[in-house]
């Protein structure tokens, strides 16, 4: 009896240890995907609207429609679509540009 119980114990722990192995995650062998790549000019303009969205938050001019605008180009980019990469880059520096330019408006006093 006590060989018996051995070998269904034995065999039970080969069996549990081989569906172990198949949840185990792969070695690196296994290749992630690569990140999509948009054009030159949609990384220009990505750049660009990147850097002018830093500098109308450091003046306290950021529009949302701005920042709105630049998060849907970043997401843009990761997928690969370099049309609207640039459409929404360029849409945010369009909107940063208006909003420094408010900024230099002159103020509006009402009853003088």
């Amino acid at each position: 009896m006590s060989k018996a119980l051995l070998v269904l114990t034995s065999v039970a722990l080969l069996g549990l240890s081989g569906c172990a192995d198949m949840n185990a995650k792969s070695s690196s062998s296994e290749s992630t995907p690569a990140k999509a790549a948009i054009s030159a000019e949609a990384q220009a303009a990505l750049a660009t609207a990147q850097a002018d969205v830093k500098a109308a938050a450091a003046k306290n001019a950021l529009w949302t429609t701005a920042a709105d605008a630049l998060k849907s180009a970043e997401a843009a980019a990761g997928k690969g679509d370099s049309a609207t990469v640039l459409k929404d880059a360029r849409h945010a520096s369009d909107q940063v540009q208006k909003a420094i330019a408010q900024l230099n408006d002159p103020m509006l006093k009402v009853g003088d």
